[in-house]
């Protein structure tokens, strides 16, 4: 017989909301299980229930606001820590660029519930997305995602001559970090002194641990695309928010 499971955890799982966002749901007796509102945190349900939800949860989910960031040096992507500012802290309507297309009006109340979809270093830029949709945080760094991402490094090789084709090979596949094998990357050469890099995973500061175990010392890391959301001309220290009709 199929285990029961939480409420919020099989919401999740139907890509309905994050579990933050059912657990919100279901407390204000916005979700119906089999027809019957379920309004008890920690409730369980059998996969084969069906699950619906009161119009006030999509009409309020529509609502949220996903913020794209070109990430200057210097910010976190995530809490304040160690004295330096969070990524969200730029998001204030002068930093907005001029150039965004979208008809979102800037409130105070978006900046709620707004968290970071990934990471991105201290000591590299590019883009960075925020989100107070809880699925788009599932979409991008959930366990089973297959969003890639893209980066270009400027490297320096750090012994003699030039980085071996066998190497170059083993950053597309074949390096391990933490125990395990890393995932196949996407690695080639833009020019002489700069690397693309694309990734379906992100572990912390792996492309510079990769780059580490072939012997190039990382000069810049940039985030040029996620999925098929681009950086574009968006300026640095900059941000815009993400159009009805892109998706990643």
């Amino acid at each position: 017989m199929t285990e029961p499971l939480r409420l919020s955890k099989r919401m999740s799982e139907l890509g309905l909301c994050s579990r933050r966002e059912a657990d919100e749901w279901i407390a204000r007796g916005w979700v119906r299980v089999d027809g019957k509102v379920v309004s008890e945190l920690g409730s369980k349900v059998l996969p084969t229930q069906r699950i619906t939800v009161e119009r006030q949860a999509a009409a309020e989910q529509s609502k949220r606001v996903t913020i794209l960031i070109n990430k200057p040096v210097g910010y976190v992507s995530g809490q304040a820590e160690d004295g330096y500012t969070p990524a969200v802290a730029l998001i204030k309507p002068e930093n907005r660029w001029a150039e965004d297309a979208s008809r979102e009006q800037f409130h105070p109340t978006q900046l709620r519930s707004l968290v970071p979809c990934g990471r991105l270093d201290i000591d590299s830029v590019g883009l960075l997305v925020l989100s107070q949709d809880g699925r788009i945080a599932k979409h991008l760094i959930g366990e089973t995602t297959s969003v890639d991402k893209e980066y270009l490094v400027r490297v320096q090789y750090t012994k003699p001559g030039k980085l071996p084709d066998a190497d170059l090979k083993k950053l597309n596949h074949g390096l391990w970090m933490d125990g395990k094998p890393l995932l196949p990357a996407k690695v080639r050469w833009q020019n002489e002194d700069q690397l693309s890099f694309t990734l379906r995973e992100g572990k912390k500061r792996q492309i510079r641990r990769m780059c580490d175990m072939v012997g190039l010392k990382v000069i810049g890391l940039k985030r040029v695309r996620i999925g098929k959301v681009k950086l574009g001309n968006l300026p640095e220290g900059q941000w815009r928010y993400l159009t009805p009709d892109e998706q990643f």
